[in-house]
């Protein structure tokens, strides 16, 4: 700009002084746009500078933010790492557990199993003039080892003891989920008419029980297993109808549509 201003000065004192020529001006003219052109330039550089100025900035700045994430990401995989290594030491305690309570059972079985085959609740194997083995004082070990047997899938012993638990503690509040367990144990080895007979003794023994909903549900499911179609509808809608909201009612409208 100060050479802008020191040729137009000059510029005026030629003309004033009548001393230049035509292209004397033109030249002037020609050297005023090259410097105006340069200006221009000056300007966009300048404005360029800027934008890199801005740029840089943001730039840095997303850096530390990004510096700053990573941090915080390390220090949450630390965390990670440690709760991992908690777990595993926790899983390794519970397979420890299991591995102990498994042997407990598979003892309580072997225990059982010898009771079961001396017929101390039947009297049988007892000699004349000897007194029969008293029954199990121990009512939830008992249902405790036949419902394991069940889970197992050794359904004749687990009938054989529920069927015991059931000969010496009649009145107890597990009686009827013990008679329940004997119909699914009859089920579960395809034998549907004695799980109906089983699930009948529930709605008939039993009708208080939480049971009674399941036994007639499965009761129903057994029905249709037999191809015995409207026997199985029956029951599927006498479920609906008598425990409405339940979760046994849900499934009897389930089977109810895959029936038809």
């Amino acid at each position: 700009m100060h050479r802008r201003g020191a040729l137009l000065v000059a510029g005026a004192a030629l003309l004033l002084g009548a001393c230049v020529s035509g292209r004397d001006i033109d030249d002037i003219q020609l050297k005023l746009g090259e410097i105006e052109r340069e200006v221009v330039d000056l300007q966009r550089v300048s404005s360029t500078k800027q934008n890199v100025e801005s740029l840089s900035t943001a730039i840095e700045r997303h850096m530390s933010d990004l510096q700053k994430a990573e941090a915080d990401m390390r220090v949450t995989l630390e965390q990670l790492s440690t709760q991992i290594d908690q777990l595993e030491a926790n899983l390794e305690d519970t397979n420890y557990r299991l591995s102990q309570l498994s042997q407990q059972i598979a003892s309580t079985n072997q225990e059982l199993k010898a009771f079961r085959s001396s017929g101390a609740l039947r009297g049988g194997g007892a000699m004349a003039g000897e007194p029969a083995e008293a029954l199990p004082s121990d009512p939830q070990a008992l249902y405790q080892t036949a419902y394991n047997d069940y889970l197992r899938g050794n359904y004749d012993l687990a009938i054989m003891g529920f069927r015991q638990y059931l000969e010496a503690f009649p009145n107890t509040e597990l009686a009827d989920n013990a008679s329940y367990w004997i119909g699914e144990c009859y089920f579960s080895q395809g034998d549907f008419a004695r799980a109906i007979e089983e699930f009948d003794q529930i709605l008939t023994n039993y009708e208080r029980s939480d049971k009674t909903a399941s036994a007639l549900l499965k009761k129903a499911y057994a029905y249709l297993e037999l191809g015995q179609t409207a026997r199985g509808v029956d029951q599927l809608e006498s479920v609906i109808e008598e425990y409405p909201g339940t979760d046994e009612a849900n499934l009897a409208r389930q089977r109810l549509a895959e029936v038809g």
